[in-house]
């Protein structure tokens, strides 16, 4: 599995051909966006940050280490929720949608880390 089999993309862009499998790992629903208009694979909301979570960090930049380490807190007691998204990725690009204006600091860039970082030490293994 290739750590670059894992992309990023706002769900407000349109679709790609490179974009493979597309999951939504939001827990909320796009605003004004139709479902037809995402061309999912799947809605995976439990691997999103808890709703205290995602109103604690509020996409405030400042808080983005502090975010971070607690997203992947929340991640590592729920496996379940992301290895679907790793199980994707060992046969086809996945690309992981997100709603955020923030492309930099929103919980999809920590999501897409976190899998990297899982992806690197199953090579190990």
């Amino acid at each position: 599995m290739d750590v670059d089999m894992i992309q990023i993309k706002r769900a407000y862009d349109p679709p790609a051909k490179t974009d493979g499998h597309r999951l939504l790992v939001e827990r909320l629903w796009p605003r004004g966006t139709k479902k037809e208009a995402l061309h999912l694979s799947g809605w995976i909301k439990e691997v999103a940050p808890s709703t205290e979570l995602r109103r604690w960090f509020g996409h405030n930049p400042a808080q983005w280490e502090e975010f971070q380490r607690r997203y992947r807190a929340e991640l590592e007691e729920y496996p379940e929720a992301w290895s679907p998204i790793l199980d994707v990725a060992r046969k086809k690009r996945v690309t992981l949608l997100f709603s955020s204006h923030d492309a930099e600091h929103n919980n999809v860039v920590a999501l897409k880390s976190y899998s990297e970082k899982q992806i690197r030490s199953k090579r190990k293994e």
